[in-house]
């Protein structure tokens, strides 16, 4: 199994870019295309557990669309083979005292990079 092969690495940051995007922009629609569209699905947040792409994406919808930019501080993108990734990154948010981290599995699916599990919480920095 290739590890970080460049043309797969490459296919993730493209992914994830378009991910952090969607996100700090309020992107509801691209969000819930990134995300596997599965009740195997999971994203726990820092103050939610939602199992299953319709559980996050209610959840996207009725998130507030403001205060969403952030500073990432650190990343890590490393990908097993052509269909499996990790990214990881630490970041901070303006007003925002503590660090956050989010990690997230990345599996290609039909063609497509899709996050189908995902973790967002809080350190005290």
């Amino acid at each position: 199994m290739l590890i970080n092969e460049p043309s797969t690495y490459a296919a993730v940051e493209r992914a994830f870019d378009a991910y952090e995007r969607a996100l700090t922009t309020n992107d509801v629609a691209m969000l819930d295309l990134l995300f596997w569209n599965s009740p195997h699905t999971i994203r726990y947040g820092a103050t939610e557990n939602l199992e299953g792409y319709d559980a996050i994406r209610v959840f996207r919808a009725q998130r507030p669309g403001h205060g969403l930019m952030r500073t990432i501080l650190e990343r890590s993108i490393t990908t097993f083979g052509d269909h499996f990734a990790v990214a990881n990154i630490a970041f901070t948010r303006d007003g925002e005292p503590r660090i956050g981290r989010q990690s997230q599995s990345w599996v290609k699916i039909d063609g497509d990079w899709k996050v189908v599990a995902a973790h967002v919480s809080w350190m005290d920095a």
